[in-house]
């Protein structure tokens, strides 16, 4: 005679094993097939710098590097895009001076956005640079038309904090770097 628990216990073995039937699973490979299938190679790659300003935005920052330098290879040159976009990628990191570096290299090039002397301008403010960081969103906001809203609060802030520096060293304000978009980034004051 059959306990009530072997009872139960068989009972949902049995239903455990329903499922199991072939030809009935949706995600059955074909028969001879073991594993997982490959990679499609005539497929079209998505873009290495789309991929990696969506990793930017996740905050997957040593991710995103790796993905923009894919891109750089398979362009077979860096450009600004790629120079600015490693440069926030290691601002984000905190790095200040990859970050620096990568981003005067992109202000260089001709093809610069506004948004590069932007983030150029929040790593001098986070180094301490006050009034070359003022002079760079000044530039940042001139190329953009002043349309930008994070530039021009940037910019702001940076006259402000060079106004309030020159009067008094002792106070020690606090400021974050806030993402906004997939690589601008624009400093806040924390309360």
């Amino acid at each position: 005679m059959m306990t009530p628990a072997r009872a139960a216990a068989a009972l949902l073995l049995g239903f455990g094993l329903a499922g199991c039937v072939t030809g009935t699973d949706p995600v059955a490979l074909p028969e001879g097939q073991i594993d997982a299938p490959g990679v499609d190679l005539e497929g079209e790659a998505v873009d290495g710098v789309a991929v990696g300003h969506r990793l930017l935005a996740a905050g997957e920052y040593e991710l995103a590097i790796k993905s923009f330098n894919r891109a750089a290879v398979a362009r077979g040159a860096i450009d600004a895009e790629i120079l600015a976009s490693l440069g926030s990628a290691n601002l984000g990191l905190g790095r200040l001076g990859q970050a620096e570096t990568l981003l005067r290299r992109a202000v260089a090039r001709d093809d610069a956005q506004p948004e590069d002397w932007n983030n150029l301008g929040v790593v001098l403010m986070e180094a301490g640079k006050l009034a070359e960081a003022e002079l760079v969103f000044k530039r940042a906001f001139a190329l953009d038309n002043g349309e930008s809203v994070a530039i021009r609060d940037n910019l702001r802030l940076a006259l402000a904090k060079s106004e309030n520096s020159a009067t008094n060293r002792v106070q020690t304000d606090d400021y974050k770097l806030v993402r906004r978009g997939s690589s601008d980034f624009l400093i806040r004051q924390t309360p």
